[in-house]
């Protein structure tokens, strides 16, 4: 009986812990179907909701600080402007609209069919300001990249004062955007610094090419340290017995650049070049300040026509505009994560994979 007992008890203990008795053919002596069923028994861990309880703060601050005014644009994009009764004469919510706010912006329909609207008007500078903003982006980011990449291959070196050099690149960067517009306003002014020392007498704020090199001129003096602090960081990952061994192999430095360097270097490159275009495509401070917020400036780009759509108090088709450039930026993020490498997570582990074999 002693025996059969603690038979029973090992069976039980075997089921729960999911083990098989295969040396009796699936079945110890003496075991019933009692213990078969036994066997089948799997305890159910407990779920553990407390990861849930630490994330859900934060969930909700950004459910409030993003989500909501995200779904809140989409809704008053479908919404038309406020707008004066011609029977009453007094200002009536516009109510539900359709596709027409969009229609204003990408095809210039202001109710007679495309095309319709004047010059002058907000919406026919839309495909202008896309065209502005867009140029911005291209030029400016290709820019700081040579520059950047430049700044920290030097950086990335050993000599003297090397600390004092990265501190004092960073100071265009740490200075208020704002600051620094204001800065190069008076510098391109009629008869300001940048006249005088080249001896001409360019309208730097109101000619229509001029102005924008002259924003260029200024991002790229600001933006070009951050460029080159990102990838700096991607050059310090980079081994130097990679360096020494090519050495060995009899590369050149050009050789080293092209098949060391910059292969390695490519995730925070691309990363970089990923943070300064989206902040370049919603460029709207030193364009402003440098240009001025109307429409038909030369340098008016997407988000200076939201906020000049907004001083004119039409907020539904500002937040079509605002949701048709926010779709735009999410296409090149897209884009750029997409097919150009700048995922920094996939890209160093395939990497790592190639090296591996």
């Amino acid at each position: 009986m002693a025996d059969s007992a603690e038979l029973r008890r090992a069976d039980e203990a075997r089921a729960v812990v999911g083990v098989d008795d295969s040396d009796h053919g699936g079945r110890a002596p003496g075991r019933t179907g009692h213990d078969d069923e036994k066997r089948t028994i799997i305890p159910r861990r407990k779920r553990d909701f407390r990861p849930i309880w630490l994330i859900a703060p934060t969930m909700a601050i950004l459910a409030v600080v993003i989500v909501y005014p995200v779904i809140r644009a989409v809704y008053l994009s479908f919404q038309a402007n406020r707008g004066i009764d011609p029977n009453t004469g007094r200002f009536v919510d516009g109510g539900f609209a359709g596709f027409k706010n969009y229609l204003l912006w990408l095809v210039q329909d202001c109710g007679g069919g495309a095309g319709t609207c004047p010059p002058g008007t907000l919406a026919h500078d839309f495909w202008s300001a896309v065209g502005v903003t867009f140029f911005f982006a291209v030029v400016t980011v290709t820019i700081e990249v040579i520059l950047g990449l430049w700044m920290a291959t030097v950086m990335g070196k050993t000599f003297w004062g090397r600390s004092l050099l990265r501190a004092s690149v960073l100071i265009p960067w740490a200075i208020p955007t704002a600051v620094t517009a204001k800065l190069w306003f008076f510098i391109f002014a009629e008869n300001g610094i940048a006249n005088r020392l080249l001896g001409t007498s360019i309208a730097w704020t109101t000619d229509p090419w001029a102005s924008r090199f002259a924003v260029i001129i200024a991002d790229v003096w600001k933006t070009t340290p951050f460029m080159a602090l990102l990838i700096l960081a991607g050059l310090q990952m980079i081994p130097q017995d990679v360096y020494e061994a090519a050495k060995v192999d009899g590369a050149s430095a050009w050789q080293r650049f092209t098949k060391i360097t910059l292969p390695l270097v490519k995730p925070a490159l691309m990363v970089a070049v990923l943070f300064r275009t989206l902040d370049v495509l919603r460029m709207y401070d030193l364009p402003a300040i440098l240009s001025g917020t109307s429409g038909a400036a030369p340098n008016t780009t997407m988000a200076i026509l939201v906020m000049a759509d907004i001083r004119q108090g039409n907020f539904q088709s500002a937040s079509a505009l605002s949701t048709v450039v926010f779709l735009m930026i999410f296409a090149v993020a897209f884009v750029i994560v997409k097919f150009l490498g700048a995922n920094a997570v996939r890209t160093q582990d395939e990497q790592r994979k190639g090296a591996d074999h």
